[in-house]
């Protein structure tokens, strides 16, 4: 849900690459990303489906799921349309939907439209106890699991860090979920 650099892409190109060896990555870009150079990331990481004002349907278990990317509101500052109303007619026309975003505070695109599953990030978790009580003050998620109306809002504290190269109270994280289909 954003954010996998934090440096020019041409430091980090050969680490970025081990990437590509995953399989199927849906991918939002956030600030840091927009900022470090999104159009080099796109180039090294070509394995990643980058979903910025993107929608699609994968296949599990049979069923169509509908996969929406929303472009980063910092994106405007890039020349990068946010293509809101796309995003939320595809969300409307779908029963089965997953949400990607970089922000925390996007989660009412989800809520009105009955998206089942939203992704973001950005916060880091708070990254540095007490200051997670800033992050909080423009950001309605911290970190975790939480359910607004019909939809479950994922809220992932990532790997790295901002400003300070060290976290406290705001464990690293990889989150893998297991979908079920209802």
């Amino acid at each position: 849900t954003g954010d996998i650099i934090d440096c020019k892409v041409k430091k980090i190109k050969k680490q970025l690459q081990i990437l590509n060896n995953l399989k199927k990555v849906y991918f939002i870009s956030g600030n840091h990303d927009l900022v470090y150079g999104i159009k080099d990331l796109e180039k090294v990481l070509d394995n990643f489906n980058f979903m910025d004002n993107k929608t699609l349907f994968i296949k599990y278990n049979n069923k169509d799921i509908a996969l929406a990317g929303l472009s980063d509101r910092f994106s405007k500052f890039f020349k990068i349309k946010r293509d809101e109303r796309k995003i939320l007619n595809f969300l409307k026309q779908n029963n089965n939907s997953i949400l990607l975003a970089h922000q925390p505070k996007d989660y009412y695109f989800a809520v009105n439209t009955n998206t089942n599953l939203f992704l973001c990030g950005h916060t880091h978790g708070g990254q540095i106890f007490p200051f997670h009580y800033l992050v909080k003050l423009v950001q309605p998620f911290l970190a975790g699991l939480f359910y607004k109306a019909s939809s479950a809002i994922y809220v992932n504290k990532g790997l790295g860090t901002w400003g300070f190269d060290f976290r406290y109270k705001a464990n690293n994280e990889i989150t893998l979920l297991k979908l079920i289909y209802k």
